[in-house]
């Protein structure tokens, strides 16, 4: 998927449909003179309802279609006839989308289920027609109840990118170019930071026919908690992966220092983050020579807090076994 059609955020209007208003009617035929109020119920306005797919990958969608009306119910008529109700209009969005109030920034739910439908914008309840209002002492009511007013909301969809597994770490790390090999998405690939502008998402294809999901997530600078480089504004979708795989080239001054400035970036974010599993790769490792790569191991033994491994994109080194290590992780 390019990056253009990659769209995480819209704003959109939806406004439900009007209640049909009651009918007000006297019955009357040849052989019946006093037939009585007979007027019917007005029909219900139609709803818009937000409903999850799992064939939808982004917002795409509704980047040129960003308002929603759904009918008006119809007004009762004679014989007690009820008016029809207003169709309900669908608004598709794929799992992990997140509605909120574009005025108060409240968030109102969450469609995380295939097939998941919640109702936006209430339709509204049809009038009652004077049939209802008879009695004893008044057996000509000229009077029915109108419809109830439609909704209307302006809502903020963002999308929280659902992957098993998450790629995090600085600009330039290999993290575009490990998804790549490992599944058959097309990233973009160069030799400049930031050179991923929007998550991209892939599946990895493990034994016997097993799958899973993997996304890389633009690079993160220091900082991206408070606004900083892009980090900040797709920080949301990691918080939606199972584990976090940390990409730290072999070249880094320090990766013991980068894997704690990652770590406190989600921090700052989101400290919920801490709670997911993590596992460390060492990208790029075939710069290293087996003495350089001993050495290099030794002092990680000493200081990462977490398990990691060695790993070349590229060279196709390490590409089996990390497979395996994920998996491991995602059915512990």
């Amino acid at each position: 998927m390019t990056e253009g059609n990659f769209v995480d955020y819209v704003k959109i209007y939806a406004a439900s449909g009007n209640g049909g208003k009651g009918s007000v009617h006297l019955h009357r035929e040849k052989y019946n003179a006093k037939g009585g109020p007979d007027g019917g119920d007005g029909g219900r306005g139609g709803h818009i309802i937000i409903r999850g797919k799992e064939n939808l990958w982004t917002l795409y969608h509704l980047k040129f279609k960003k308002h929603f009306r759904a009918e008006h119910g119809s007004h009762g008529s004679s014989a007690r006839s009820t008016g029809a109700d207003g169709a309900d209009v669908y608004v598709d969005v794929p799992l992990g989308t997140v509605v909120r109030d574009t005025e108060t920034d409240e968030i109102l739910f969450e469609i995380t289920s295939d097939q998941e439908e919640v109702i936006l914008c209430q339709g509204g309840k049809g009038g009652r027609g004077n049939w209802h209002f008879k009695s004893a002492t008044n057996q000509t009511p000229r009077y029915a109840q109108p419809g109830i007013p439609l909704e209307e909301k302006r809502v903020t969809l963002e999308l929280k990118v659902l992957a098993d597994v998450g790629l995090v770490g600085f600009p330039n790390a290999g993290k575009s170019t490990l998804l790549s090999v490992i599944t058959s998405a097309k990233p973009k690939i160069a030799d400049y930071e930031f050179t991923t502008l929007k998550p991209n998402l892939g599946i990895v294809e493990y034994r016997d026919y097993q799958t899973f999901v993997m996304a890389d997530i633009p690079g993160i600078i220091e900082g991206a908690a408070e606004g900083k480089g892009l980090g900040h504004y797709f920080l949301r979708h990691i918080e939606r992966n199972s584990i976090l795989l940390f990409m730290i080239p072999a070249d880094a001054d320090d990766i013991h220092k980068q894997y704690d400035i990652l770590l406190d970036e989600l921090r700052r974010y989101n400290p919920e983050m801490l709670d997911k599993e993590r596992f460390i790769a060492i990208s790029k490792s075939d710069m290293l020579d087996d003495e350089l790569k001993a050495e290099l191991k030794v002092e990680l033994d000493n200081n990462l807090p977490i398990d990691y491994m060695f790993l070349s994109s590229v060279a196709q080194q390490g590409i089996t076994q990390l497979k395996d290590k994920l998996w491991q992780m995602l059915n512990a």
